[in-house]
C-alpha cells in the first residue's frame, strides 16, 4: 500500500488563528491537508489514486430535471435550489427515511427529498422567506411525505426557518448579486449567516449552493473551479470502494456493521482525506474538484456501491 499522499503546504503549528484568517476555500484545503497528514484511521493509496481518471468517472455534470424543479422562472428555480440546499443533509438518518419512487424507480434519500420539494413547488410555488419562517416539523413532514415525529423533520424545519430569517426580504438571486459573482463569497455569506452551514474546515453545504445554482442554469460564478469537493459520506464511500481511501480494520468493521459514527475523529478523517485525495486527482487530471465530486457522487448511485455500507453520522452538515 502506498504511503499517505504528500502535503505541499501546511499551516504552521498555531493553525487555529491562521486558518480562521484564511479565505474560506484556502481554509478548507489547508485544514483537510493537515488532517490527512496526521490521520490515524484513514490513508490515501497513491497507487489506486493513479487509476482514477476521467474515462472512468466522466460525464457532463447535471441535475435530474424530473427530481429537481428546473423548469420555472429563474428566480423561482433559484429559490427552490437554495431551500433544497438548506435541507441537503441528514444522510445519517436516511436508512430511516421513507424512500420515494419515480416512474417505478426507487429514489435515494437525497432524491426523495429533492423530488418531494420539487413537487411541492410545482403545486404551490417557490418557497418564500416568510413562509419558511413559520414552518414546523409537521409541515415539513407533510411536504416530504415523512413521519412528523422524525428527528430529521425537526432539523429540516429548523434549517428552513433559519434560512427564512437569514433571507429577510431577499430572494436567492439577491444573494447571488451580493456575492459579486463569486461562489466563495456566497459560501462565506451562508456560513457566516446560518449555523447549519458553518461546517468549519469543510463548508460542504455552503460551497455546494453556488455549484447547484450554476447547474440549474440560473447563476454564474467566476470562481466555481476553485471549489473543493463537497465532503459528505458518498464520495468518500466511492473512493473507499475504488481503493483510494483505506480505513484501518477497526473503523472498516464499524462502518460495515452499520454503526453510526460520532461527529469528529475518524469521521472527520474520512471526509478530509476524501477532499485531499480529490485535490490530487484534480491536479493530475485537470478536472476541477467540483466536477470530480459530481462524477463520483453520481457513480455512487450504482448498485455495487449501494450494496456496501457507507459511513453514517447524524449531523446537519451532510
Amino acid at each position: 500500500m502506498a504511503a499517505l499522499a504528500p502535503v505541499a503546504e501546511l499551516a504552521p503549528a498555531s493553525a487555529g488563528p491562521y486558518l480562521s484568517a484564511m479565505p474560506l476555500l484556502d481554509e478548507v484545503r489547508a485544514s483537510c491537508a493537515q488532517i490527512a497528514l496526521r490521520a490515524r484511521h484513514v490513508r490515501i493509496d497513491l497507487d489506486a489514486l493513479e487509476e482514477i481518471a476521467p474515462a472512468r468517472v466522466g460525464g457532463i455534470p447535471s441535475l435530474d430535471a424530473r427530481c429537481h424543479y428546473l423548469e420555472g422562472d429563474p428566480q423561482d428555480v433559484a429559490d427552490y435550489m437554495l431551500a433544497l440546499d438548506a435541507i441537503n443533509f441528514g444522510s445519517g438518518w436516511f436508512p430511516t427515511l421513507k424512500k420515494g419512487s419515480l416512474d417505478g424507480r426507487p429514489l435515494s434519500g437525497y432524491f426523495t427529498v429533492a423530488y418531494a420539494l420539487a413537487e411541492h413547488v410545482r403545486a404551490h410555488g417557490p418557497p418564500r422567506a416568510a413562509w419558511m419562517r413559520q414552518l414546523g416539523a409537521r409541515h415539513v413532514a407533510q411536504m416530504l411525505d415523512q413521519d412528523p415525529s422524525s428527528e430529521l423533520m425537526s432539523l429540516y424545519a429548523q434549517a428552513l426557518r433559519d434560512l427564512g430569517r437569514f433571507l429577510g426580504g431577499r430572494r436567492a438571486l439577491d444573494l447571488v448579486a451580493e456575492s459579486g459573482g463569486r461562489a466563495e463569497t456566497l459560501a462565506q455569506t451562508l456560513a457566516d449567516g446560518m449555523p447549519m452551514f458553518a461546517d468549519r474546515g469543510f463548508y460542504k453545504r455552503a460551497q455546494i449552493v453556488g455549484s447547484d445554482l450554476d447547474l440549474a442554469g440560473v447563476a454564474r460564478f467566476s470562481d466555481l473551479d476553485r471549489l473543493t469537493i463537497f465532503a459528505d459520506n458518498l464520495v468518500p464511500h466511492v473512493l473507499r470502494c475504488d481503493g483510494v481511501l483505506v480505513y484501518d480494520q477497526q473503523l472498516a468493521d464499524r462502518i460495515d456493521a452499520g454503526e453510526v459514527l460520532p461527529l469528529g475523529g475518524a469521521e472527520r478523517e474520512i471526509r478530509a482525506c476524501a477532499v485531499h485525495a480529490c485535490e490530487q486527482i484534480s491536479a493530475r487530471t485537470g478536472v476541477p474538484p467540483r466536477v470530480l465530486d459530481n462524477w463520483l457522487w453520481s457513480r455512487g448511485q450504482a448498485a455495487e456501491y449501494k450494496a456496501r455500507p457507507r459511513h453514517r453520522c447524524r449531523c446537519v452538515f451532510y
